[in-house]
């Protein structure tokens, strides 16, 4: 609810340029252009198809591979989880319109990319959480999501706004998932015939 309270909050103020748009844009402004373009450009793709979808594909094939039908909930929820990202992006970026940091183009908020790679990386880690091993995947996902999001305004390609409003995008997505999941799961395991 908090995650999607302060989305709400965030699109509210670009939408309707507020006192929160005004400071995003200045922050922004004094952001564009540092740290090393290099650098920056490789963290901003993160957030691409082609680099974020094969990591999530990975662990759906790992999932599966090592709890069969038992581990289709949780990838059913992550392929739906990854689907609901254009699905919501993409209506927002054309209601609200808003102007890119670096053009007059419009459709800049809320970060695709940054979207992209939240619930990517992070319900990759979701998948994976289930094996001890794996633990380190949660961190990982965090690293990843926090530097698509930095190299994204660093390049100026979004205003700061643009990524935080994506990363509670993507938390409400992911934690929506989770949920279902949990739920699906626990009706399985206590399913018509009692428990497995």
């Amino acid at each position: 609810m908090l995650c999607a309270a302060l989305f709400a909050l965030v699109t509210q103020q670009v939408a309707t340029g507020g006192p929160l748009r005004s400071l995003d844009e200045r922050v922004g402004r004094a952001l564009f252009g540092r740290g090393p373009e290099p650098l920056t450009e490789l963290l901003a793709d993160l957030g691409s198809l082609p680099v974020a979808l094969p990591v999530l594909a990975a662990a759906l094939a790992y999932t599966l591979w090592r709890d069969g039908a038992r581990g289709r909930y949780e990838a059913l929820a992550a392929v739906l989880a990854m689907a609901a990202v254009p699905a919501l992006v993409v209506p927002l970026k054309a209601l609200i319109a808003r102007p890119g940091p670096l053009t007059d183009a419009t459709g800049y908020y809320p970060s695709g990319h940054t979207a992209t790679a939240m619930v990517a990386y992070g319900g990759a880690a979701l998948l994976l959480l289930a094996y001890p091993r794996l633990g380190w995947t949660a961190p990982a996902a965090g690293v990843l999501t926090l530097a698509t999001g930095v190299g994204l305004v660093l390049r100026g390609y979004h205003w700061p706004l643009d990524v935080l409003g994506s990363w509670l995008l993507g938390a409400v997505i992911l934690l929506v998932s989770s949920r279902c999941t949990r739920r699906s799961s626990a009706r399985t395991a206590t399913g018509c015939n009692g428990p497995s």
